[in-house]
């Protein structure tokens, strides 16, 4: 049986949203134009058995890829922190208040936000490895600039654009992994991608404290150019380009190329129309993201809080309050491995018994179901227990609690929404959730320093807590009716039916 014609994964194929749909017209004449014509000379070939195809590339090819999406994501989550213990030194040297002073790290995170809205649909058009190339070789110059500012408006500037530019990179490693590993093969992969970008804040404090602001910027720079080698290593996993790389090599005929307005009309569709429909019409797209979002927003308060709380409370220095990010780290950890243990004894016993049948996406929601319970508990625990009476080990702990729920939320309701839709469609959906969850996480640490001076340290965190309890339901409810919410949606979704 000739397979050629098949793009057998979610993120592979380009997919319809409804029937009627201007952009769905553009889309189909796209995908056919992306089809290699079947001819006798080519009845033979089997794209689910060719070399070719990143399924079935030997075990180092495939590690080469993980090499590269781990330490993108890390260089780029490296660039959020490593600048925020600058804060009291830009306000020494540029004169600025302390509020002003966290607007290059919250202009870099919105950023990150704005960057996959055109990489996501760009690595669609002409593939992923020249994004991650061209992305990864801007946000270093950018970076570079920084470090050379004179002027506190030209950190600002520089700190958007290389956050810009970086950020491509987190959008499309998602389709990179769901290009190279078959759907029972992803957990792990994805894990380590989603870890790296949370195993990164310690650094700033050190480097700030002993080499000053800029130096933050030369460390970035490092991991830039290590991420550019790891780019070299790698290599292209966009099916539609393989395979007419594949068909050009074995001499079949190609198609001609649509013309550029088509391309533009959907490049468009996708990149702005449709991750704000999604967000807008979707509920499991809308639920998620922003539960997601209030939870990665949570998070980026402590990078303002922590400094706050272990130095006003306890009399920690620059670099003693730096090492409290330990705790997130071994929190994501820890999540990981809950992550890891719920996809080999839950996802994949389950999968086991349907026997070949389509696996329903919320099987992949157990980690968010126990990491839900844990946020609130980390939230509380650590407002209530940060006084000179109660051992700073306390509230530490309950960092690490709040970032093992978070992890087993975030990489959890990924995997459900990339296992919910197809084609195109995760793309935007993606592209949503990275819109949701970077421009919150942008606006919180701007006001965190006064929540947690006027409301004092107690009543800020129960505030996020009491947030985090209002939104504890959604996985559950997702759990319980997702099936019947995917029937409902107008985009192409998973069909578990049969």
């Amino acid at each position: 049986m000739n397979k050629l014609d098949e793009f057998p994964e979610a993120g592979e194929r380009l997919g319809d949203t409804s029937p009627s749909s201007e952009s769905s017209d553009v889309e189909r004449t796209l995908e056919s134009s992306e089809k290699v014509p079947v001819t006798e000379d080519s009845s033979t070939w089997n794209w689910d058995e060719d070399p070719s195809n990143p399924y079935n590339w030997p075990t180092k090819w495939k590690v080469q890829q993980i090499l590269m999406i781990a330490s993108a994501a890390f260089t780029t989550s490296v660039g959020v922190s490593i600048l925020t213990p600058a804060r009291i030194q830009f306000m020494e040297d540029f004169g600025v208040s302390g509020t002003v002073a966290i607007v290059p790290l919250s202009l870099y995170v919105f950023a990150l936000g704005l960057g996959p809205v055109v990489g996501g649909p760009l690595s669609e058009t002409i593939g992923r490895y020249p994004v991650y190339i061209g992305t990864t070789l801007l946000g270093s110059l950018f970076t570079l600039g920084v470090g050379f500012s004179k002027t506190f408006a030209g950190i600002c500037v520089l700190r958007f654009l290389s956050g810009f530019c970086f950020a491509p990179s987190l959008a499309i490693a998602a389709g990179t992994i769901n290009e190279t590993f078959k759907p029972i093969k992803r957990a792990i992969p994805s894990t380590i991608f989603i870890l790296t970008p949370f195993l990164g804040p310690v650094i700033g404090s050190f480097v700030v404290a002993r080499k000053g602001w800029k130096w933050t910027q030369w460390t970035l720079l490092f991991f830039s150019i290590f991420t550019m080698i790891t780019i070299l290593m790698a290599r292209e996993t966009f099916h539609p380009v393989l395979k007419r790389r594949r068909a050009k090599e074995l001499g079949l005929p190609l198609p001609t190329s649509q013309p550029l307005s088509s391309k533009a009309r959907l490049f468009a569709t996708v990149a702005l129309l449709r991750p704000i429909q999604m967000l807008l019409t979707e509920p499991i797209v809308a639920f998620v993201c922003l539960y997601v979002a209030c939870e990665f927003a949570t998070l980026f308060c402590f990078f303002a809080a922590v400094p706050l709380v272990f130095g006003g409370v306890y009399g920690f220095g620059l670099e003693d309050s730096g090492l409290v990010f330990l705790a997130i780290v071994v929190g994501c950890l820890l999540g990981a491995v809950t992550v890891l243990l719920c996809d080999v004894f839950l996802y994949r016993r389950k999968a086991a018994k349907l026997q070949g049948q389509q696996i329903p996406a919320e099987f992949r929601l157990y980690p968010a179901l126990i990491g839900s319970i844990g946020l609130p508990i980390g939230l509380f625990w650590f407002g209530w227990t940060s006084k000179a009476s109660i051992h700073w080990a306390s509230p530490t702990v309950a960092i690490m609690l709040f970032a093992w729920g978070n992890l087993c939320v975030f990489v959890s309701t990924t995997q459900y929404i990339v296992d919910t839709y197809h084609g195109l469609t995760v793309a935007s959906a993606m592209s949503a959730n990275s819109l949701a969850r970077y421009g919150l996480a942008a606006a919180f640490p701007l006001f965190t320093v006064q929540m947690f001076t006027k409301l004092d340290i107690g009543w800020a965190s129960s505030l996020l807590g009491f947030i985090a309890i209002a939104l504890l339901p959604v996985p559950w409810v997702f759990f319980l009716t997702g099936k019947r919410l995917r029937a409902l949606s107008k985009f192409e979704v998973a069909d578990d039916s049969g």
